[in-house]
Formats: C-alpha cells, structure tokens, sequence
C-alpha cells in the first residue's frame, strides 16, 4: 500500500502485532487539492490505517501542534486480550495512548503525559513479558534520560524508574527478558544494560561506530545496529564485544540514521537506505537476499516489519 494523501516527512511506523493495522507519524500534513494546485493544511498528528483494506481509521486526538511533531510509536498488547493500544512520543516530550473502542471502532486518546521537561522522547518500547494487570514500557529522551513506566487497567501512568546517562543520547531501547533494559546511545555507540527494577548499570561498552538505530533479537541473543557508514553491524548481546559481521549496503551519500529489524524469527535483517532502497539480507550467512525499491532517490530512514498478518 502507499500512502498518497499526506505530504512532510514520517519519522514513525509501526504494525499492530495482530498484523491488521499500519500507524504512522511525523510531520504530515494533509495534501488538499486547490485550484488544480495541491497545498498542505496543518500538522495531522498520528494517522492509522487498516492493512487489507487500505482505509484510514479514525483517530480522535487533539492538541497535535502544541504537543509536537510525532518521533516514535509502538503498539502494545494486554494479556487481558483487550484491543491492542498505539503509544506514541512526540518531540515536545509528550507520550500518548490509543485505544479502540469496541462501540465505534474509533481510536481513542486514553492517557497522555509531558515527561520530564519535554525533551523529545527518541525511543520507547514495551515490556511483552508484562503481567496480566500491568504493562511495562521504556522510553528514552533527548536529554540522555531512560525511564521505565507502568501503565495499569485504569490507563494510569506509574514510574518504575528515571536514570540520567552519561553523555549517551538513548537512540533505541529493547527489553531482556529478565526485566533489564537495552540501551543504545546515537553519537558515542554505546551498549548500556541496565537493571530493570531500580536503572542501575549492569554493563556497557562502546560499539566501533555511531548508532543510527538498533533492534534486538532476544531469541537469537543478537543485535544489529545501523552503523550509519557502510551498513548494519551485528553483536552478540552477551560475551564478545566483537562485531559478529557487517552488512555492507551501497555507500551513503549523507550520514543519517537508518532503521534496522529483524524478520522471520531473527533470520532476515530489514534496512534503509539514502538513495530510496530498502534491504533484506540473511542473518546467518550475511548474504544479500533481496533489494526493494522504494523510490529512485531519497532517504528510507523509518521502516516496520510485522510479526504476522491474517487475511
């Protein structure tokens, strides 16, 4: 599907883990036909849209200019087996949760909260080994903070914790399955795990480059990072500091960050590019299985990849 009724740049998407809904955010505005002239009109916030039919579904959120453009997003599923719920960040710092309602299928705004002192919020993921009443998630701010919140039935926010890195900027963030949290830092490449009830460093290192963007396969024990000069670099999460091997993509013209995943259980890596390619290379044997084209030219940083699809 391809989205033709918005202009400005997307800086998120995400996929429903059931595999029926895109959500995607940035700058968008709407593109509205005027005199034969196309033309933009205001900052659109959030938009989701079911997959198989392609439609937008509503969304009823406001305040999207005052709270700032959208800068991540994330689904997150209740093991109360309710509707699946879009957190998202903005980049005044407010985090913000969406519900369907079962009445008029419409998404509604359930809780919204300035963190901090609204420093953009850079990352955030969700906690899939949660409890039935809670749900764990993590989020990382401009201003070097990672914090862990609960949200309960009752759509209330609760802290966990709140650490101040040293001079890391937290550009991704991924949950261990003991509860710790994955830290990676976007200008010095540093891989920090921290304790999951209290934030307290249980280990970091430096890896040998920027970190454009990381994704985590806990599973595989592994995690790839967008090394933001010749590619995506994989490292073990635990023992050797080592790169385990490098996925070379043709050489980027500019230097910005690029979003990296894993598909297929760990065993496909999904990449962006400047100059309008996305890449699937094989994880094991580091070779490259198949180059989309998005466009002829341009940047493919913001990419999402879903766990399954029905229909």
């Amino acid at each position: 599907m391809r989205i033709s009724t918005y202009g400005g740049s997307i800086h998120a998407l995400a996929i429903s883990n059931d595999g029926q809904a895109l959500a995607c955010g940035g700058n968008l505005t709407r593109i509205l036909l005027c005199e034969g002239a196309d033309r933009q009109a205001g900052t659109e916030g959030v938009k989701i849209w079911d997959i198989k039919s392609q439609k937008e579904l509503t969304c009823s959120t406001h305040h999207h200019e005052s709270r700032g453009t959208v800068s991540c997003a994330v689904w997150v599923t209740t093991r109360l087996g309710m509707a699946e719920i879009l957190c998202y960040g903005t980049g005044l710092g407010y985090i913000v949760f969406l519900r369907c309602s079962h009445i008029d299928m419409q998404f509604q705004e359930t809780c919204a909260r300035r963190l901090g002192s609204g420093f953009e919020i850079t990352c955030m993921v969700w906690d899939s080994t949660s409890s039935e009443t809670t749900t764990r998630i993590a989020v990382g701010t401009r201003d070097t903070i990672v914090q862990v919140l609960v949200l309960n039935t009752n759509s209330q926010l609760q802290a966990v914790f709140s650490v101040r890195l040293d001079n890391t900027v937290p550009k991704s963030v991924a949950f261990a399955d003991n509860g710790c949290v994955y830290v990676f830092g976007l200008y010095d490449g540093n891989f920090i795990k921290l304790r999951g009830d209290d934030g307290a460093v249980v280990k970091e290192h430096s890896c040998q480059s920027v970190i454009g963007h990381a994704a985590v396969n806990q599973k595989r024990g592994v995690f790839i990072v967008d090394n933001a000069t010749n590619g995506f670099t994989l490292y073990r999460l635990e023992g050797d500091e080592e790169p385990i091997r490098t996925f070379v993509t043709a050489a980027p013209s500019v230097s910005v960050p690029k979003q990296v995943a894993f598909r297929a259980e760990g065993r496909m890596i999904i990449g962006g590019s400047d100059h309008g390619s996305v890449y699937a290379f094989e994880r094991k044997s580091g070779k490259l299985f198949e180059t989309l084209c998005h466009s002829n030219t341009g940047l493919v940083q913001t990419i999402a990849v879903g766990v399954r699809f029905k229909g």
